[in-house]
């Protein structure tokens, strides 16, 4: 029996009305766009003007990578590392990097906040004593019977007594002249002391620059004495680290990501951090960069254990060593100051 052609144009009318009212359905009810998150506020502390030694956190916002973890990071300067613990200690700040040495003595403060660093960036200190050579020092047992020119808030001072204990030195056969930090290196190219304490990355570099020949500079880092002692570590507002733990990883996984570009790419590190300086030299920036990257960053300890991490062991003989000259009320422990929770795997974390 064939249909008539009423009935059959009714039931293809039908049809084509269900499947439109199908299409309609599924297009009315499609998930709607996800909305886009605000990033996350981050006001971030240098201890000092920046610097070659700034160019990880530099090249990380640059290239785009604290904004793909969410993040929208400014940055201020502190006068110090004390200065910049203090303002993460009252919540100014949410990061900040500074002197871990200098964060060892500040937690021993009575009611000190419990803030710890979370990434190391400098595997050795820069603590140095640069000397001239022509005045008879080319090793640290010469700086004997000699004058050491000590700047005002000089951090490489506060473990000189470890040092010197450490290599057989008599503290009393070393004269300190105590001197403007502005004029740390113009003193020493002038002949006026004999040698000064300051960082390797800098006060070496900067004397180059005055004239002062290469052949006739003596760089006698910390590091190679003896001293164990960390250098400069990013630290966390305790109240962020444990409100919003997953933007603390995300900073470091940024900052991790910039610190490979400034080691692959030290010349575009070098241009970004002298834009951002008043006067800067691209010469000098990166002079310290090759320096920082040779000696600070990228360690055998480095290569071993990953970039930003510690050896707990190291850690407490570092502690060991302050406490030769720096009276603790409660000798802290590696864990009381450093945190590793909120890094990356080691295998995110190695250098290629």
């Amino acid at each position: 029996m064939r249909a008539s052609p009423t009935i059959a144009n009714n039931c293809i009318l039908a049809s084509l009305i269900g499947l439109l009212a199908f299409a309609c359905f599924g297009f009315t009810q499609s998930p709607a766009a996800p909305e886009t998150r605000q990033p996350i506020a981050i006001q971030f502390s240098f201890d000092r003007p920046i610097d070659a030694s700034a160019s990880p956190f530099v090249l990380a916002s640059v290239s785009g990578l604290f904004g793909s973890e969410g993040l929208a990071v400014t940055t201020n300067i502190a006068s110090a590392s004390k200065d910049a613990i203090a303002r993460v200690a009252r919540g100014d700040s949410d990061f900040a990097l500074v002197d871990i040495n200098e964060l060892i003595r500040f937690r021993d403060s009575t009611g000190a906040p419990l803030i710890k660093a979370v990434f190391v960036l400098f595997n050795k200190t820069p603590y140095a004593i640069i000397a001239r050579q022509s005045r008879g020092i080319r090793a640290l047992s010469d700086i004997e019977g000699k004058t050491l020119g000590v700047a005002e808030g000089d951090l490489a001072i506060r473990l000189w007594p470890a040092l010197a204990r450490q290599n057989g030195i008599k503290l009393a056969s070393v004269k300190q002249s105590k001197i403007s930090a502005a004029v740390r290196e113009p003193i020493l190219s002038a002949g006026q002391v004999d040698a000064i304490t300051g960082f390797s990355y800098l006060s070496a570099v900067n004397l180059r620059d005055r004239g002062v020949p290469s052949d006739d500079l003596a760089v006698l880092r910390y590091a190679d004495y003896g001293c164990e002692a960390y250098g400069f570590a990013v630290i966390v507002n305790p109240v962020l680290a444990a409100a919003r733990p997953e933007a603390v990883k995300g900073f470091l996984r940024a900052l991790i990501g910039g610190m490979h570009l400034a080691i692959k790419e030290p010349g575009r590190a070098a241009d970004e951090v002298v834009n951002r300086m008043d006067g800067g030299s691209r010469d000098l920036e990166l002079e310290r960069l090759h320096t920082l990257i040779r000696e600070n960053f990228v360690t055998a300890e480095v290569q071993r254990n990953g970039i930003g991490a510690i050896d707990p062991a190291r850690f407490e003989r570092s502690i060991d060593q302050i406490a030769e000259d720096f009276k603790f009320q409660k000798r802290p422990s590696a864990a009381d100051i450093f945190d590793n929770a909120f890094l990356p795997p080691l295998r995110g974390r190695l250098i290629n």
